[in-house]
């Protein structure tokens, strides 16, 4: 139980750091290209930070906070992408169960542009973000970070550094190992095919992308800060949830406590870190627990999306975290009793 849960965890984490450095690549390609069609407010800022927040991992989420401390974009913008985003999370369902990840994603964007409208429509006292503070999203100079080389693709590689050769090293043993059924599922099927095709994009990134993106992007900002956590969060997710099923009949406990699981799934997504809602990505995962508990605690969590809130104006953390709560509460119940009645 323990070596596979091992093995799991370091496929699911190898998934997650490549889509990480995938949409990173692509976030410093179109840095700032959103922030013109943003700026004019309205009914166009949803469906944009929707977009943001729907993307996998936690960058979406804080660019979304980083304009609404600009007065970029409303509060209630800031709710709907908290609502569409899940966090790192996204990424492990995508690796385990990619149709139905997909499928509640489309429902979460559904959810929040409801609640962004009606927050900005009802919610109108005390949710100025106050004075300007920068900081919160990194973002660096033109001249300092580029996606795209200054030098030639083969000059970089005469004059080949030591964290490029040591990015592109790893990045292959990967993509063999995935050929070989080293890493992923021993058959063919989707998930080996993800797994290759996000390897194969993450060597091309490591051998073309400029030294200080691998520098300062893939080894200080993914692999050093997020690497270990994803990697224990899911392992500990994981062994718990073996440990369960080996020792109690889950099933039967979750039946007769279905609405206890679901108003904890709610609770449990107001932890602003990522880890902690792994539990319930693994539990439908394994069948264990129905798609209204995953949806429950997904519209409430946001990964660590909230963080840099958080260190803005605690007050609108709050605020934020309440109404995503009780929309949670609230839509997770009706389709709960509905599923119920019918």
């Amino acid at each position: 139980m323990i070596a596979k849960s091992i093995y799991d965890a370091l496929t699911i984490t190898g998934f997650v750091l490549l889509m990480m450095l995938i949409i990173e690549y692509l976030n410093v390609i179109t840095r700032g290209s959103w922030q013109n069609a943003l700026s004019r407010r309205g009914w166009v800022q949803y469906p944009i930070v929707i977009l943001l927040g729907a993307t996998p991992g936690c960058f979406g989420a804080f660019a979304v906070v980083a304009m609404f401390s600009h007065r970029v974009v409303t509060l209630g913008a800031v709710v709907a992408a908290m609502i569409a985003t899940s966090g790192d999370e996204a990424f492990v369902m995508l690796a385990l169960f990619p149709e139905k990840a997909l499928l509640l994603t489309a429902i979460l964007m559904a959810v929040a542009l409801a609640a962004g409208w009606s927050t900005d429509r009802f919610v109108t006292g005390h949710t100025d973000p106050g004075p300007e503070k920068h900081g919160l999203l990194e973002i660096h100079d033109e001249s300092d970070c580029d996606a795209i080389p200054k030098e030639s693709f083969i000059r970089q590689w005469l004059q080949l550094s030591l964290i490029r050769l040591l990015s592109c090293a790893v990045l292959l043993i990967f993509v063999l190992g995935v050929l070989a059924g080293i890493f992923g599922p021993n058959r063919w099927g989707w998930e080996r095919v993800a797994l290759f095709i996000a390897g194969s994009i993450g060597f091309v990134i490591a051998a073309y992308a400029p030294d200080h993106f691998l520098r300062a992007h893939l080894w200080g900002h993914i692999v050093r800060k997020h690497t270990l956590g994803i990697f224990l969060w899911t392992l500990g997710a994981l062994l718990v949830a073996s440990a369960i099923m080996n020792n109690l009949d889950l099933k039967e406990v979750i039946q007769a406590n279905s609405l206890f699981v679901l108003l904890s799934a709610a609770f449990v997504g107001l932890i602003p870190e990522s880890g902690p809602h792994l539990v319930f990505t693994t539990l439908y995962a394994q069948g264990l627990v129905p798609f209204v508990v995953l949806f429950t605690n997904s519209i409430v969590q946001d990964g660590h999306g909230m963080l840099p809130l958080l260190a803005h104006s605690r007050r609108l953390f709050l605020i934020v975290k309440t109404i995503n709560l009780a929309v949670g509460l609230v839509v997770g119940l009706v389709v709960y009793v509905v599923g119920y009645i019918w």
